[in-house]
């Protein structure tokens, strides 16, 4: 292994950083299309400001492909459905790959019946929840995506993990603005932070974790090992049992402690989906509802600032202030996030651009 500058981070054009992801997934026999939608969500939330989910988790995806846990020839079908509901199987195959299908069908069926909405089991991981749902919003819908996870939380006054973070997003066109997307996780942060914290170096807020007894913890590594608070108290921990039902128990997938997330290299994912679109179109006029988008929007970035803010933003418009001004600047990678990927691309024949 050679040895790499001691840089504090590097900068990569976004351009070059999917290309190398791609280039990296195909390496491992990942069929084109596929790696192309792997790569572009990890860049994707890089550029929205979210490198919680960005590259430093290309190759964990990469590890279950390795080991089979993930299966390339696992290709999403769908059940015969009714009406406007339709299952799906994805057959243990690329999280991402059933996500985007799902949405894609659930909008088709929004469009034939006003409202679409396909339950998907044996998933795995997908990555960031809006990167689907803004598909929907700028096919005329409203999206929504639900997901559930590993467990991470205790429930609410326990100490152990049986609850995962079980991530949910919704999505609408906005008229002249970016759509208005929102992509939470029901922890008080994404689990993603921590490993990003860790990585940098970084100490955690107090309110973020508690060690593995109970304890609040400054430190990632024994936040990771204990356990993520819930966001909210109880409401978070009852809202996430609420995502686990819907795309768990409802498609006949995994749950709860059935989960494998994506930071362990072996064992069936479990995970399941829940995907919605709604045509606003079989409602009311899109441009109208746009219309009412922008004063909705207007009226609340009108609002008085508080003492302490400099402005008001509605849910995705960091995100695409972010993506416009990274794809000028490049995204800045952490020194230990680019040196690993160097080092695992070059195992595998694959030269970093950076």
């Amino acid at each position: 292994m050679r040895p790499y500058p001691l840089l504090m981070s590097v900068v990569v054009a976004a351009d070059k950083l999917r290309a190398f992801a791609a280039e990296c997934y195909e390496a491992l026999a990942v069929p084109a299309e596929d790696a192309a939608l792997l790569a572009d969500t990890l860049v994707q939330a890089e550029l929205w400001g979210h490198p919680s989910h960005g590259v430093m988790r290309l190759f964990w995806y990469a590890a279950r492909i390795r080991s089979g846990a993930t299966k390339l020839d696992g290709k999403p079908a769908l059940d015969q459905g009714f009406g406007a509901l339709a299952g799906m199987d994805g057959n243990d195959g690329i999280g991402h790959v059933a996500a985007l299908a799902s949405m894609r069908h659930a909008v088709q069926l929004a469009k034939q019946h006003g409202i679409g909405a396909v339950s998907v089991r044996n998933a795995g991981h997908f990555g960031t929840a809006m990167y689907y749902t803004q598909l929907a919003a700028k096919a005329g819908c409203i999206g929504f995506i639900s997901t559930n996870a590993s467990p991470a939380m205790a429930p609410w006054g326990g100490l152990e993990k049986r609850v995962g973070t079980n991530p949910w997003s919704w999505a609408a066109p906005a008229g002249r603005y970016p759509p208005m997307m929102l992509d939470i996780a029901n922890t008080a942060v994404a689990r993603g932070k921590l490993y990003v914290a860790k990585q940098k170096g970084q100490q955690i807020p107090a309110d973020w974790a508690m060690d593995p007894d109970g304890r609040a913890t400054t430190d990632p590594a024994l936040g990771i090992a204990g356990t993520i608070l819930p966001m909210a108290g109880h409401k978070g921990y009852g809202i996430a049992l609420i995502m686990d039902m819907l795309s768990g128990v409802l498609s006949g997938s995994g749950f709860g402690r059935q989960i494998t997330g994506p930071y362990v290299p072996q064992g069936q994912s479990k995970v399941g989906f829940f995907t919605l679109a709604i045509n606003i179109q079989a409602i009311r006029p899109l441009a109208d509802f746009e219309a009412d988008m922008e004063t909705m929007i207007d009226d609340i970035k009108n609002t008085s600032l508080s003492p302490t803010a400099t402005a008001i933003y509605y849910p995705g418009e960091l995100e695409a202030i972010s993506a416009k001004s990274l794809m000028l600047k490049g995204i800045e990678l952490p020194q230990l996030t680019a040196n690993k990927l160097r080092e695992e691309a070059e195992a595998i024949g694959v030269q970093a651009p950076f």
